[in-house]
């Protein structure tokens, strides 16, 4: 009967699953355990490391405790946020917020000492895990900037400043054999894209605003700007220029993320709708009708122009275009700059980190012999 369905509903018991980490320069990675622990349940908490736990466990974080924080808020399938999680999951902050279970990937986290963060939950069976999203680490897009280099867009003179020896001393200690800290080629694949996306159109009616850029890097920068952005309309479209735009633009060896690595960065944020894969870096006539644009944003930094033309002249003629304040200095250069200032203590953590794990998966390694060798006599 449709009345005792709806009765069963009612009383079914909210399922309220928690997550935490770092969250250290948030990426897609993260994006996507936390999706993934969400659909596991109806309510999701998201606990975040302090930095002084950081420091402790794992070594300097890129971002500030209040970077990281608000990050963390800003991806669309979190619910709630804790401050100070501590680093080792126990029962008491389970049951402090009525959480059913605790949800992690399948990849080795573990504290100073070597020890699994999450083994007083799994003793306990409140654990559950997701899968890993293979490609990505925030250790790994630390490695990459302090190469500072990718091959498609290695031009000669990659590392700057390092002589030949720092190169080839950083290239040799970039090569791992960790699963988890050296993986750094993400495969895209239409599911993952799918799954990331909202998959709704405007309603009729809403007011759309389109927001163009590299978006590289995704932080607390580039989310006030989405934010300040959506709250021109109701519908907000961002346009991912292709790495190649990038790179002319921007020079170097940039974009640190390839286009599909950021479309996924983005699609996460709670205040985007849709993403343009590899949009036009002119802001054409054909875009603005195509997608039904009302107004055209861009946030305080100057505009770069390729071959001399002003990207937003279409926009700015019609009237449409408007510069947002974002309240927000923060650039993805200057987290390029974080990593090189202090980049012996970050070679130094993701050599450790590296360690740690090649340390674990040989103990788990032998455990299963044992227990194989133990079955078999």
């Amino acid at each position: 009967m449709p009345g005792d369905e709806a009765t069963s509903k009612k009383l079914k018991k909210e399922v309220r699953v928690w997550c935490d980490g770092c969250y250290d320069m948030v990426h897609f990675g993260h994006a996507n355990q936390i999706r993934q622990a969400k659909a596991m349940g109806d309510y999701l908490i998201v606990g975040v490391h302090s930095d002084e736990e950081i420091r402790k466990h794992k070594g300097p974080p890129v971002f500030s405790e209040e970077e990281r924080y608000k990050m963390v808020c800003g991806i669309k399938w979190v619910d709630e946020v804790v401050r100070g999680a501590p680093y080792v999951t126990d029962l008491k902050v389970l049951d402090q917020y009525e959480c059913d279970f605790c949800v992690h990937g399948d990849d080795i986290t573990c504290t100073a000492e070597g020890v699994d963060t999450y083994h007083i939950v799994k003793r306990e069976g409140r654990y559950k895990e997701c899968k890993r999203t293979e490609g990505v680490s925030s250790t790994n897009l630390v490695g990459r900037m302090l190469l500072m280099t990718k091959t498609h867009f290695d031009h000669g003179s990659p590392m700057g400043n390092l002589d030949h020896q720092d190169v080839e001393r950083t290239r040799s200690d970039s090569t791992t054999r960790s699963p988890y800290t050296g993986v750094s080629h993400f495969l895209p694949s239409s599911q993952k894209i799918v799954q990331f996306a909202d998959g709704l159109d405007p309603a009729p009616g809403d007011r759309i605003v389109y927001a163009a850029g590299a978006f590289d890097l995704f932080h607390v920068g580039l989310l006030d700007f989405l934010e300040q952005a959506k709250k021109l309309g109701e519908y907000l479209i961002v346009g991912l220029h292709t790495d190649t735009d990038v790179n002319k633009y921007k020079g170097s060896n940039y974009p640190i993320m390839n286009l599909h690595e950021r479309v996924l960065s983005v699609l996460a944020c709670r205040y985007v709708n849709q993403v343009i894969i590899g949009a036009p870096y002119n802001v054409t006539k054909e875009l603005v009708d195509q997608f039904k644009v009302n107004v055209v944003v861009h946030g305080k930094t100057p505009v770069s122009e390729i071959d001399g033309v002003d990207p937003y002249a279409y926009p700015k003629e019609l009237g449409i275009f408007k510069e947002v304040d974002s309240t927000s200095s923060l650039t993805t250069a200057n987290i390029v700059e974080r990593i090189i200032r202090h980049r012996l203590e970050f070679e130094s953590r993701n050599t450790k980190k590296e360690a740690k794990e090649i340390a674990i998966m040989k103990k788990m390694e032998e455990m299963k012999q044992t227990e194989v060798e133990s079955m078999t006599s």
